[in-house]
């Protein structure tokens, strides 16, 4: 991310410099959701930065409880930049959690527990920096409907590029017939393509705060982009998304469209993954870097891939943190769930991307997916890749086969694992596999996550029926 503040002091001489009116604080709550709390900038001093400002904790799910709910947010002046979609000029500024009560960061605090991971990766003497590079595709769609009531259930969404469009009669156009269909919408031109116009939108509001862009495509789904982000350390590249995130969503608002990082929006279509890169370095060195070996990749890389892959079941429930996420991650529709590793194959859930050299050799995970926080999804990453360095966890593989057309049988018989179906078996790994997080992430943070995953996302949907299981069970 570019960086236009150094320093608490030029903070204040940037908003001057660019008339600056409010200065909003934002943080990430458990879910991966942003916040914000809106100053006008009078109000604004530098004991701010120092001291921090209080909130209301017990406001946010998971956190803290009603008799304990006062917390204070760290502002980070070096994060700040401007929001490009405010009418007064307004500089956004990222915050870290702060626990009055234990006199340290926030336990629950994403971010908090991001740098914690970069500054255990440090102490431990294994390396020096850890870059990520996510890869957040998304759908933009027309129009969306929800319903949840007792008793109905119902979504619908659309796109002009939908090929449930083909007979539309549009009242104030015409129907074009140009359509990508049904996993159809890899790198096509226009009129195929119809959001080459709103990408390049949202490319330059991201270049416009600092973020640095490459590929610019549609994606495979109907509907569905990707903006290629550049890589950054742990925690920049979290921050990324958060930006990322924000920019696509408010583009595509202010367009009259509707932005989604949903996984699976579409049923039997494409889904949207994040798949990250990662590499480990150590006095400027790329540890991931093996000559010789296979893909180019040293022992190192081999037992961080281990790590992964082992504890990948549990890992899941922060990289694929949502009911929706598992739905996206079964065969056929290039969102692997067989952990193995391999080279330049997307049916792995580990791929080392063809022509990595000394500076450029990673691993892409391919399961994650932008329902994550991705504070924690690298943190969890990291720390199963370093378990794995740590006890020389070798990975099965590699494998070079297409493994989307193995059996159930097939997978079995050679004893490669899978991720869980659901978000329920990937938390109970969880409550399982935890150890390897544990020089970041404490007992009670992990435990109330885990809770807070249960109530939110894993009972409310177990107890509901859905359409299908009424066209299947209804005449029972």
């Amino acid at each position: 991310m570019g960086k236009f503040v150094k320093d608490i002091d030029h903070f204040f001489e940037f908003c001057k410099e660019n008339e600056v009116k409010f200065v909003d604080f934002r943080f990430t709550d458990l879910n991966g959701t942003w916040h914000h709390l809106g100053y006008n900038v009078k109000a604004v001093n530098k004991e701010m930065f120092e001291k921090g400002v209080p909130f209301d904790a017990s406001s946010f799910g998971g956190w803290q409880p009603i008799h304990r709910s006062d917390m204070i947010f760290m502002p980070e002046a070096q994060s700040a930049f401007l929001d490009p979609f405010t009418a007064d000029v307004t500089i956004v500024v990222f915050c870290d959690i702060y626990d009055i009560y234990n006199n340290e960061m926030y336990a629950k605090c994403p971010r908090s527990l991001a740098k914690k991971a970069m500054l255990h990766l440090k102490q431990s003497g294994i390396g020096d920096e850890a870059f990520f590079g996510p890869e957040n595709e998304f759908f933009v769609f027309d129009n969306v409907k929800i319903v949840d009531k007792t008793n109905c259930a119902m979504y619908e969404i659309d796109t002009e590029e939908g090929e449930w469009n083909d007979d539309k009669d549009y009242k104030d156009s015409y129907n074009t017939g140009h359509r990508p269909r049904k996993k159809g919408g890899y790198l096509p031109c226009q009129p195929v393509d119809s959001m080459v116009d709103l990408r390049a939108e949202m490319v330059q509001v991201l270049e416009q705060v600092g973020l640095e862009t490459f590929a610019v495509h549609h994606e495979v789904a109907q509907g569905q982009g990707e903006i290629g982000v550049k890589y950054g350390t742990l925690v920049e590249a979290a921050d990324n998304v958060q930006i990322y995130k924000y920019v696509v969503k408010m583009v595509a608002h202010l367009n009259g469209k509707t932005a989604t990082f949903m996984p699976k929006p579409l049923y039997g279509d494409n889904g949207s993954g994040m798949h990250v890169h990662q590499s480990v370095w150590k006095d400027g060195k790329n540890l991931f870097y093996g000559e010789g070996g296979y893909a180019n990749l040293s022992d190192f890389a081999r037992h961080y891939i281990g790590g992964v892959l082992k504890h990948a079941r549990s890992v899941a429930a922060f990289t694929n943190a949502s009911t929706n996420s598992y739905k996206r991650l079964i065969p056929g529709f290039e969102a692997p769930s067989i952990l193995t590793y391999s080279s330049q194959n997307r049916s792995a859930s580990v791929r080392i991307p063809y022509g990595s050299g000394e500076k450029s050799v990673r691993a892409e995970m391919r399961f994650p997916d932008s329902t994550a926080n991705p504070y924690l999804a690298f943190v969890a990453l990291l720390m199963a890749g370093l378990d794995g360095v740590k006890n020389k966890i070798e990975p099965v593989g590699p494998m070079d086969e297409n493994l989307f057309i193995l059996h159930l049988d097939e997978i079995r018989e050679k004893g490669i694992e899978q991720l869980p179906h659901t978000l329920r078996g990937s938390l109970e790994s969880l409550i399982r596999d935890n150890a390897y997080l544990k020089p970041v992430m404490t007992d009670e943070f992990i435990k109330a996550y885990q809770h807070y995953k249960f109530e939110t996302q894993v009972w409310p949907y177990e107890a509901r029926p859905t359409a299908y299981e009424f066209k299947t069970c209804y005449s029972c």
